[in-house]
């Protein structure tokens, strides 16, 4: 199966990024349109139309499925947005789109609006750096504890960097965080024992958005989606921006068995593996208000949960669902 499709969207994102801005921005506002009705032609087969809305995190590999479910039903067309998990939730509930992508856990008060919950992926949110900042190598070595990340996002008593260190420089530290409803923050908040409300910095909308904003602020840190710090094709972390290594011992050194951030091979397997901790890694899933009952959309999630959709999913830096796991999520379509 190609890749072509996820490729695609992160060479535009660098490329074009006010023409990309400019489009995401017409589909947020006019992509959630009233869902059509689909049928089953002798002749064609399936005809219709699929809407779908949230999470950035699922935007590049719903695009690239979208595509491959296009190749075999060339008469369903798809209508796909990334706004943010919370966007997707509250669209798919709302009856604005068939399918909400999230990338965090559901609520409660979701479940009772009639959410109902298909895993189609797994894949982590990493703290992010600038690679031009002059504590990195030492970073790099050390890592930063789970509660020096909450006094840095939660408590926000670190404003400088050498209050993580006194070896660090004396620079200011800027903390980038989500603008929108979005699951790599509720993520990265429920790592840190709360909620995405709890976070302090400075709100930056979507993962593009916060990658840059950490690119062109040596002394900035975040938290991203690794789809949005890894290069797809070189398996390396993008020009400009830096993992932060989470020391998970607490001893101060990043060991052997800590150190799987050099490439994103490395970050998925430590991840499928269960040595990246869970948050901020977590699942990637289909909401839809109710069970489906739409052939159209029905098909497609089965597409996606067939052994040959989850094969690409490690080349485009997503962890697949094991085969327990999808016979769980198959089932829910019965």
């Amino acid at each position: 199966m190609a890749i072509t499709s996820v490729e695609r969207f992160y060479k535009h994102w660098s490329i074009s990024k006010p023409c990309i801005a400019l489009a995401l921005f017409c589909v947020f506002q006019w992509g959630c349109v009233p869902k059509n009705s689909s049928s089953w032609d002798e002749e064609k087969g399936l005809q219709g139309m699929i809407s779908l809305s949230g999470a950035f995190a699922l935007y590049p590999l719903v695009v690239l499925w979208s595509e491959e479910f296009k190749a075999i039903h060339p008469d369903v067309r798809f209508n796909i947005s990334a706004g943010g998990a919370g966007k997707g939730i509250a669209d798919a509930l709302n009856g604005m789109v068939d399918i909400g992508l999230v990338s965090r856990d559901i609520h409660q008060q979701e479940y009772d609006q009639g959410a109902y919950v298909i895993h189609v992926a797994k894949d982590a949110v990493v703290g992010t750096m600038s690679s031009q900042n002059p504590n990195l190598s030492a970073i790099q070595q050390r890592g930063i504890k789970q509660e020096e990340f909450k006094r840095i996002f939660i408590d926000g008593d670190i404003s400088k960097w050498n209050q993580i260190e006194s070896s660090f420089s004396s620079d200011d530290l800027y903390v980038y965080v989500r603008s929108d409803a979005a699951g790599a923050a509720e993520t990265w908040a429920a790592y840190l024992g709360k909620s995405q409300e709890d976070l302090k910095g400075v709100g930056i909308f979507g993962d593009p958005g916060i990658v840059q904003a950490i690119q062109k602020n040596p002394f900035a840190v975040g938290f991203s989606n690794i789809n949005y710090v890894y290069d797809l094709k070189t398996r390396q972390q993008n020009p400009g921006i830096r993992v932060v290594p989470i020391d998970l011992n607490n001893d101060g050194v990043i060991g052997p068995e800590e150190n799987f951030y050099n490439s994103i091979d490395s970050l998925t397997q430590a991840v499928a593996q269960g040595r990246f901790p869970s948050p901020p890694s977590r699942s990637l899933s289909f909401l839809l208000k109710g069970k489906p009952r739409d052939v159209v959309v029905t098909e497609f999630i089965k597409f996606v949960l067939t052994q040959e959709s989850q094969s690409i999913l490690l080349e485009n830096g997503y962890i697949p669902l094991h085969e327990e796991w999808l016979i769980t999520e198959r089932a829910k379509l019965n």
